[in-house]
């Protein structure tokens, strides 16, 4: 059986560093690349690969988002976090996104065939540094860090949030979501209302902060 992968990150040196490790393996084929979260959802649901490793901090539509989607519109597609976030909200959020691995990204390529395989095979792969902690908050469900970006606001506030921070105007993220002007407004004041949070510029760096959008 050859293991079909998504590759998903926005540095294509990263992509270009791995793509080669990967197929180098009998068992591996690269079958795609993204360099944002949109292109990533799209091809994975198109191709339907066995793996999607994904980046967390990514355009578009964050990593976390991303694997939270294909959930419902890809459940075959089993997402694998490669991610230099190694903060255990982000590890909860992405395993209750769906994900099911996390290796960070000064892992060795070693690591990251061994979750590869593992998470065919049906099993979870988190990375050493993943403390037994985090494994058990995950496990009994506990609270994540109730003042987390994935705890206040829903799924939609997140993408509008992301969206601006990136520059988008109004319109522009109302034709890319699917919604009317109107509604992105709403959405927007009600991200700003629940943040206290008044001007586009600390709404960016508290995106940045969170890891929903790259810093460049």
């Amino acid at each position: 059986m050859t293991i079909s992968i998504l590759l998903a990150d926005d540095h294509r040196i990263f992509r270009d560093g791995l793509r080669p490790l990967l197929t180098a393996q009998d068992d591996m084929e690269v079958v795609a690349e993204a360099e944002d979260g949109l292109e990533a959802l799209r091809l994975a649901v198109d191709l339907t690969p066995d793996i999607a490793v994904l980046d967390i901090s990514m355009p578009g539509l964050n990593g976390i988002e991303v694997a939270r989607r294909l959930s419902r519109e890809a459940p075959s597609v089993k997402p694998i976090m490669l991610s230099m976030h190694k903060d255990r909200r982000f590890v909860l959020e992405a395993l209750r996104a769906g994900a099911r691995g996390y290796l960070l990204k000064d892992a060795g390529i070693r690591e990251l065939l061994t979750a590869v395989r593992a998470v065919v095979a049906g099993q979870t792969h988190l990375c050493a540094e993943v403390s037994e902690q985090v494994i058990k908050d995950y496990v009994n469900l506990a609270d994540a860090d109730s003042g987390s970006v994935f705890a206040v606001l829903s799924a939609r506030e997140r993408e509008v949030l992301q969206l601006l921070a990136e520059g988008l105007a109004t319109k522009e993220i109302a034709g890319r979501l699917n919604l009317s002007a109107k509604t992105v407004e709403s959405h927007r004041k009600a991200v700003m209302d629940k943040l206290e949070i008044r001007s586009v510029a600390e709404l960016t760096k508290y995106a940045i902060r969170e890891g929903l959008t790259p810093l460049d």
